[in-house]
């Protein structure tokens, strides 16, 4: 299957600050609003589709560019130049285990100044890969009531206790159990079963935490999986996906979407 095509027609982009960092913010459509947070290497065509599917079902979508030349195609050798780059840039705390990441501060503010802007009771978060984790962490602000961590890889998972870190700091986790109990918070988490960069023992820890209001899709990608993903298969929401009623990646899209539409509308 080709890429999907680069498309930023309609999408406006302006810088945003929020958290003592800036970074340019694409924004389209109409209606409750999401921020969508690229995958590594950034806003390529996969994330744009992602974007564009979001925005047809009725969403107003905010990218925060992190990295990456938005629209660029995601190649080996660029994923791997940005993938060196964010790993070493403190905004990102790619190792670091049971720490705050600076990024999660302005991805809270830009999350309030969308609230702001939408007509729906809050707004939702999607983060991908290196991103997934932070959605979570974005729903330590209020404005934020539907967090979805796509196949979350940060902190790298290189050891037992990196795969069972939740990528959150302890205080930014109570606060979150604390909304799930108390504010009926509900999150999602998406990944395909044998995804070593989004270890099941980070859901696991992330399950015995959230309980019930933690939704897990895990999606068979074991030798011989009836679907075909390989076992090297990652990005549940973007470059897995086959718009094929039954297809695992198309309808965990499918309830994103639905997940996205009940707690925002």
């Amino acid at each position: 299957m080709t890429a999907p095509e680069a498309d930023l027609d309609g999408w406006s982009a302006a810088p945003f600050t929020g958290g003592g960092y800036t970074h340019d913010v694409y924004r389209k459509g109409t209606g409750p609003g999401v921020v969508l947070i690229p995958e590594i290497p950034g806003i390529h065509p996969g994330v744009l589709a992602l974007g564009n599917h979001l925005v047809d079902n009725g969403f107003t979508v905010a990218m925060p560019s992190l990295f990456g030349e938005p629209g660029k195609p995601a190649t080996a050798g660029y994923t791997a130049a940005i993938i060196a780059r964010a790993c070493v840039a403190r905004e990102f705390a790619a190792f670091a285990t049971n720490r705050p990441r600076p990024v999660s501060l302005f991805l809270r503010a830009l999350a309030r100044d969308l609230n702001a802007s939408t007509p729906g009771k809050g707004v939702g978060v999607i983060g991908q890969c290196f991103t997934g984790g932070f959605a979570l962490a974005a729903a330590v602000d209020d404005s934020v009531l539907a967090p979805v961590l796509s196949q979350p890889s940060v902190p790298i998972p290189l050891g037992l206790a990196r795969r069972r870190d939740t990528g959150l700091s302890e205080p930014e986790m109570a606060t979150i159990v604390d909304r799930c109990t108390n504010d009926g918070l509900c999150a999602m988490g998406l990944r395909f079963s044998e995804d070593m960069m989004s270890p099941r023992e980070r859901f696991t820890a992330l399950k015995e935490r959230l309980g019930d209001a933690f939704e897990v899709i895990e999606i068979d990608s074991r030798r011989g999986n009836e679907y075909g993903f390989g076992k090297a298969a990652h990005s549940v929401l973007t470059d897995e996906v086959r718009e094929v009623d039954g297809q695992p990646a198309y309808e965990a899209r499918k309830r994103v979407v639905e997940f996205l539409t009940r707690s925002l509308t």
